[in-house]
């Protein structure tokens, strides 16, 4: 799979962007460590370039700077801290109220910066920005409309969190950044943590239709309803 994934990739970039670069937002976990991985293999370390975008501190950006130094890519670092802040202070003011007090408003406004960010960069050096995404991840809508699950091109998006894990043993990668425990970075909780139920358990139930635990079964698939839109095209009227 890894060799068939180097190969997609190489001819998306034969097809959709000859002699760009490939530009990829280095989180520091498994999912963007593998994809930078890929990259580098397929297209070069010349021809990737990391993105490493924390906001304020970032207790754990010591593993995003080991993985491009490992990898040997060019990086730049952007602290979205400041655009944040002036973004919510404007449309705080206008609107007479803090929108940190709106949690989906919180949660979502640094992806979408982050992926703004991504594009910033991709205009000015001519690329293509990947998307980081896996399945685990889409399945139950554990991304940012426009945020995170924006990009040009998805390496990993048909593969669940074990599977990306798989690959990341498969090209090599020192443990530290395949078995990092996943976390957006912000909440102070994993993923695991804030989904209510483990990987292992949804991976299992995406591939083999399988959750002996009931209550974490009904709220996957009401995750995996309500979420669905983040995955789907936009809904639009046909002109007949």
């Amino acid at each position: 799979m890894v060799d068939e994934v180097i190969n997609w990739i190489k001819d998306y970039f034969e097809n959709n962007g000859k002699g760009c670069k490939a530009i990829v937002g280095i989180s520091g976990g498994t999912d963007s460590s593998v994809v930078a991985a890929l990259l580098v293999k397929a297209l070069g370390k010349e021809n990737v370039i990391g993105v490493l975008m924390p906001k304020g501190n970032q207790h754990d950006i010591d593993v995003s700077y080991d993985i491009v130094k490992y990898l040997g890519i060019k990086h730049y670092v952007v602290n979205i801290d400041a655009p944040v802040d002036m973004l919510t202070s404007l449309i705080g003011e206008e609107m007479k109220l803090d929108p940190n007090k709106y949690d989906v408003y919180k949660t979502n406004t640094p992806s979408r910066i982050r992926m703004t960010t991504l594009y910033g960069i991709s205009a000015i050096v001519g690329g293509r920005v990947a998307n980081t995404c896996n399945l685990s991840e889409d399945w139950v809508g554990y991304s940012t409309k426009y945020g995170d699950s924006a990009g040009d091109f998805a390496p990993i998006s048909t593969f669940t969190k074990t599977e990306v894990r798989q690959l990341g043993r498969e090209l090599g990668l020192p443990s530290k950044f395949v078995e990092k425990i996943p976390e957006d970075g912000m909440s102070g909780m994993s993923d695991e943590e804030k989904l209510g139920f483990s990987y292992g358990v949804l991976d299992q139930y995406i591939r083999l239709g399988i959750c002996d635990d009931e209550i974490a079964k009904a709220k996957i698939d009401y995750l995996h309803r309500i979420n669905l839109h983040k995955v789907n095209p936009m809904p639009h009227f046909e002109k007949k």
